[in-house]
């Protein structure tokens, strides 16, 4: 357990440096005053909490201090880490041992680490027996499919893919065709990424989205959006426009090691009220961790 908090310090080391670091010097002996608030506020904006969800925390932070008859900065900080805590969905993993395969839509805009989110969620599967096969749904980049071959190469996970430009949903139609002949596990679709405001590509989404419910009754199983953490609230304009699209019944979020904008899990949350499944905490395939809210709320505040 040592390790894998370990883990969640180190990939959270620079959210918890520009902002949540402050914390510390604010959590000392003095009085609580307005400013103490005022200062909290302006450092919860900054960490990308975003201004609504902000403004909640401070409220009931408030009315919590009061209650409990705190008085000084140093007894806020298990106030601060409770009220962050209940702001986060415990992740409930699907289960899929009855499906099989199981089909898993995988969107995102490009350059989040969509493709190689999804081949970590393979080797993930694969490492525990599961039979995997990717889907290279993103015909429009060459590159991306090419991406994709080579994970599955590396990993010994099959590949199916169409030529460059072939109709997306004409791939996912023959993966699904063949995860039900060789009885695969799981199906994970690799979709094109797309820029949430390129109308013609999100409605190109959405009949990938039915022609996999009409190859396969209740497919796709789930449909997972990988959020770059790097983004910050930007990220929620892409929720909000993939979620319109499809439906979204989880997250993950990548290179959350790279950002100092780890707050913005907590508008993701309020925005999507989705559970967040995965966090990226590194390059390697064992840094996707399953989201642990209380590792991720240690590591935010020490």
């Amino acid at each position: 357990m040592a390790d894998i908090l370990n883990k969640w310090l180190k990939g959270l080391e620079k959210t918890r440096k520009v902002t949540f670091g402050r914390l510390a010097t604010m959590f000392g002996a003095t009085e609580i005053t307005v400013d103490t608030w005022d200062e909290l506020e302006a450092l919860f904006i900054q960490a990308d909490l975003g201004i609504e969800t902000t403004q909640q925390v401070i409220t009931n932070l408030i009315k919590e201090g009061d209650r409990s008859g705190v008085t000084r900065s140093s007894e806020l900080r298990e106030l601060v880490k409770q009220e962050l805590l209940s702001r986060l969905d415990e992740p409930v993993f699907p289960d899929f041992s009855h499906l099989k395969p199981a089909v898993v839509l995988v969107v995102g805009v490009n350059g989040s680490g969509k493709t190689t989110t999804l081949a970590k969620l393979g080797k993930m599967q694969k490492d525990t027996g599961k039979k995997v096969l990717f889907a290279a749904a993103d015909t429009y980049r060459a590159a991306a499919v090419e991406q994709l071959q080579v994970w599955g190469d590396r990993l010994d996970i099959p590949v199916i893919k169409g030529q460059a430009g072939a109709d997306p949903g004409a791939v996912a139609y023959d993966a699904i065709q063949a995860g039900l002949a060789r009885q695969m596990d799981v199906v994970y679709v690799d979709t094109a990424g797309r820029l949430h405001t390129r109308f013609n590509l999100m409605e190109e989404l959405k009949k990938v989205d039915r022609v996999i419910s009409k190859t396969y009754s209740g497919a796709p199983h789930a449909t997972w959006l990988v959020l770059d953490a790097t983004t910050g609230q930007n990220a929620l304009l892409q929720a909000r426009a993939f979620k319109e699209a499809v439906n979204i019944d989880g997250v993950i979020i990548t290179k959350l090691d790279s950002s100092a904008r780890g707050g913005m899990m907590f508008a993701i949350q309020r925005e999507l009220k989705v559970p967040i499944l995965y966090v990226g905490l590194g390059e390697k395939p064992e840094d996707l961790q399953q989201f642990d809210r209380q590792n991720f709320i240690e590591g935010l505040i020490q």
